[in-house]
C-alpha cells in the first residue's frame, strides 16, 4: 500500500498557487510528477501524493523544482481570483473519480496531440532539408553543366583555331606546288620553243647534206625520219581476268579440311532430307514445330506429366518417324506403354533404346538403367521371369 504524503504547505496569490510538497528519504525526478488544468499527482515509491485542485490551472508554464527532499510548484491559475483551499472539497467519490479520469484523458490527447506536432514538424524539417539538398544538387548540377559548356566552348574554340591554322598550312603548301607547277611549266615551254627553235632554222652544211639524193632502196628524206622518230605506240586494249574458286559447302579452305569427315556429315545430312522428304506427302499439314522431333519429344512429355499417354504415344510416333535415332523417344513411349499395358511394345521400346545406348558410357548410364528397368517390369508383368535379364 502506498504511503500517501500528508505535510504540505501551500499559499497563494492572485494569480499563482505555491506548493511545498516534503518527500523525505526518496530521490524524486520529473518522470514521477504528473500535471493537468485539475489534477496533480506526485508518485516515488512508496510515497504518493494526489490533489484534485480547486479550480483549472496552466500546466503548461506551471513548474515544479526539486531539491532538499522538497518538491516546490509553482501553478499558475488560469483565472485570477483567491482559492477557498487548495484542493476541491466534499466532492462526491464519483466526480473524483471522473476529474480523475478526464484528467488522465486529457493527458493522454495533449501528448498524442504533441507526438503529432512533433511528427509534422519532422515531417517539415525532411521536406525542408529534402528541399535544400535538391536546391544544392541542382545549383552543383547548373554549376557543373556551367564548366562542362565553358570547357566545350574552350575545345570548340581551340578546333577551331587548329583547324584554321591546318587550313592555312594547306593553302601555303597548294600555293607553293602551284607556283612550282608554273615554274616547271614555263621550262617546258622554253625548252620546247628552244628544241623548235633548233630544228626550224638548219645550218648551210645541214641543208646541204639533207638536200643530197640518196640512192637505195632503204633510203628516205629527212621529213620521213623526223615523223617515225615523234610516232609514239598506241595504247594497250583493256581486259578482264576471271578467277574462279572451287565451291564447297564448309567455309574453310579445302587444304585446312578433313574430306573423309565432310564426306560423312554431308552423306548423313542428305540420308536425314531423304528419310523426311519420303514422308512429305504425309506431313505437309503439319506446322514448321511440330516437325521438329525435340519439339514432339517436349510435347510428348508435357502429355505423359497430364495422363494424357495416348496423346504421348502419338507425339513420340511422328517424333520417332522424323527421327529414329533418338534413344529418348524408345524410352520415353516405353514408359507410355507400360501405363498403357501395352507391355509387348514396351519390350520392343526398351530393347530399341539399349540398341541406340550404345557403346555404354557413364553419359548414357541413366538412360540405360530406365531401359532395363521398363524392359524387366514388363517381363514380370507378363510373367515371363525367365526372359528378366541384365
Amino acid at each position: 500500500m502506498p504511503v500517501w504524503l500528508r505535510g504540505h504547505s501551500w499559499r497563494q496569490s492572485g494569480s499563482a498557487v505555491f506548493l511545498s510538497l516534503p518527500v523525505p528519504g526518496v530521490r524524486v525526478t520529473a518522470a514521477n510528477i504528473f500535471c493537468t488544468e485539475r489534477y496533480l499527482k506526485v508518485s516515488v515509491p512508496p510515497f504518493l501524493f494526489e490533489a484534485i485542485l480547486y479550480a483549472p490551472i496552466d500546466d503548461t508554464n506551471s513548474t515544479a523544482k526539486i531539491g532538499n527532499g522538497i518538491v516546490f510548484f509553482t501553478l499558475y491559475k488560469k483565472e485570477v481570483g483567491m482559492w477557498e483551499s487548495l484542493t476541491l472539497e466534499n466532492a462526491s467519490k464519483e466526480k473524483l473519480q471522473y476529474l480523475r479520469e478526464n484528467a488522465v484523458l486529457k493527458a493522454h490527447e495533449k501528448a498524442k496531440e504533441e507526438t503529432e506536432a512533433k511528427k509534422v514538424t519532422k515531417q517539415e524539417h525532411k521536406k525542408y532539408a529534402l528541399e535544400a539538398t535538391m536546391k544544392l544538387e541542382e545549383a552543383e548540377r547548373k554549376r557543373i553543366e556551367e564548366l562542362k559548356e565553358q570547357e566545350r566552348q574552350k575545345v570548340t574554340k581551340e578546333l577551331e583555331l587548329w583547324k584554321d591554322q591546318l587550313k592555312n598550312v594547306e593553302n601555303q603548301k597548294k600555293v607553293q606546288k602551284e607556283g612550282q607547277l608554273h615554274e616547271e611549266v614555263e621550262q617546258l615551254k622554253e625548252k620546247k620553243k628552244e628544241k623548235i627553235n633548233k630544228t626550224s632554222i638548219p645550218s648551210e652544211e645541214t641543208l646541204k647534206t639533207r638536200l643530197k639524193p640518196t640512192k637505195g632502196r632503204g633510203s628516205c628524206s629527212m621529213f620521213s625520219e623526223n615523223l617515225k622518230e615523234e610516232q609514239l605506240p598506241a595504247p594497250r586494249s583493256s581486259g578482264t581476268i576471271k578467277i574462279n574458286f572451287t565451291s564447297r559447302v564448309f567455309p574453310t579452305a579445302l587444304r585446312e579440311s578433313r574430306v573423309a569427315e565432310e564426306e560423312e556429315w554431308l552423306h548423313k545430312q542428305a540420308e536425314a532430307r531423304r528419310i523426311i522428304n519420303a514422308d512429305l506427302s504425309e506431313l505437309k499439314d503439319l506446322k514448321e514445330e511440330e516437325k521438329n522431333p525435340d519439339w514432339l519429344k517436349d510435347k510428348g512429355n508435357k502429355m505423359f506429366a497430364t495422363g494424357n499417354y495416348l496423346a504421348a504415344v502419338n507425339a513420340y510416333n511422328l517424333a520417332v518417324r522424323l527421327n529414329n535415332k533418338l534413344p529418348l523417344l524408345y524410352l520415353n513411349r516405353a514408359a507410355c506403354h507400360l501405363k498403357l499395358r501395352n507391355l509387348h511394345k514396351a519390350i520392343e521400346d526398351s530393347s530399341k533404346a539399349l540398341e541406340l545406348l550404345t557403346p555404354p558410357v557413364p553419359d548414357n548410364e541413366n538412360a540405360r538403367v530406365k531401359a532395363y528397368v521398363r524392359r524387366g517390369t514388363a517381363f514380370c508383368q507378363l510373367e515371363l521371369y525367365a526372359e528378366e535379364y541384365f
